[in-house]
């Protein structure tokens, strides 16, 4: 008999919990775990907290050479870059340079950081100084400072390998879900579609919608989760690449679309850009939707979700 079995794990500073629908209890956990395996596998690529990741070979080389990375690294920076064209620039992995430095989110944070300091910090975020050398797989940051890091894209990317794993070890049902960047494949184990509460911002406990998935990606960002409130005014954890400064007046952000690297990625840019020209974005993307709240609770969606 079908039955769903479930882990949950801190991996790449979140808390993935993945689960399985299979008849086989013993199967159903060393599957997990391969997928788990994978994921650690990818931090280790990507983490910017290990001076041997590629990642960090990358930055400590800006300005001076080129890096040779894996094949899979260099594929991952050559999609953020094509992310960074479509969104104008407001997905950028070269934000590394603002964004530990200036803004650490805790609750000592009482003042924004000195405007003039981000102006200088802002001319080393430009994805258009990230040179990749196709043939020979190097990765070049023209600017010494420079830093990138794969914050935006990394966790639906986890999932989305790990979620590729267990279809590969003949998992036919199952869901990865990475803090709330998640994918669904095939059905819960009595057949019917996953159903994947979106959070309401004011309580993250509680949902205020329900969505019923098969083989589609949710990705969620709110300012409920990392945030400090200055001068009686909320900022997210979520920094501009183009201004430097933390994102105000909206709550979440839902993206919803068949693969969670995607999901994840344009949540960022979605949640920082206008309403109006997020939304037109959105509606000119194949198979990608999004629901967004603003600080007032206003919703807006693009045009292929009715909610009832």
């Amino acid at each position: 008999m079908l039955k769903e079995f479930r882990k949950a794990q801190k991996l790449m500073g979140n808390i993935f919990e993945i689960t399985v629908v299979n008849d086989d209890e013993n199967l159903a956990f060393r599957q997990i775990e391969s997928a788990i395996s994978e994921i650690q596998r990818i931090e280790k690529l990507l983490t910017t907290y290990n001076e041997e990741s590629q990642t960090n070979l990358i930055n400590q080389n800006a300005g001076i050479k080129p890096v040779k990375v894996d094949p899979e690294v260099f594929e991952l920076i050559e999609r953020s870059l094509r992310i960074s064209e479509i969104t104008d620039g407001y997905f950028d992995i070269s934000y590394g340079g603002i964004d530990k430095t200036f803004w650490n989110f805790d609750k000592e944070m009482i003042r924004l950081p000195d405007p003039e300091i981000i102006k200088e910090h802002l001319k080393l975020v430009n994805y258009k100084h990230i040179l990749l050398d196709k043939e020979n797989k190097t990765v070049f940051l023209e600017e010494a400072g420079m830093r990138i890091g794969f914050g935006g894209i990394g966790k639906g990317y986890a999932a989305e390998m790990a979620k590729k794993v267990l279809i590969q070890n003949g998992i036919s049902c199952g869901v990865v879900n990475a803090a709330g960047d998640l994918t669904t494949w095939g059905t819960q184990a009595d057949g019917k579609p996953w159903t994947i509460g979106i959070a309401d911002p004011d309580n993250a406990k509680l949902p205020f919608s329900y969505m019923n998935i098969t083989n589609t990606s949710v990705a969620t960002s709110g300012n409920y989760e990392k945030f400090v409130i200055i001068d009686g005014k909320k900022y997210s954890h979520t920094i501009n690449p183009k201004t430097g400064m933390p994102v105000s007046g909206i709550k979440s952000v839902t993206m919803i679309c068949p693969n969670a690297e995607i999901a994840d990625a344009m949540a960022t840019p979605v949640g920082i850009m206008e309403i109006p020209d997020a939304l037109n974005l959105v509606n000119q993307i194949h198979q990608l939707e999004c629901i967004i709240i603003d600080d007032n609770n206003k919703i807006y969606s693009s045009q292929n979700i009715n909610f009832k």
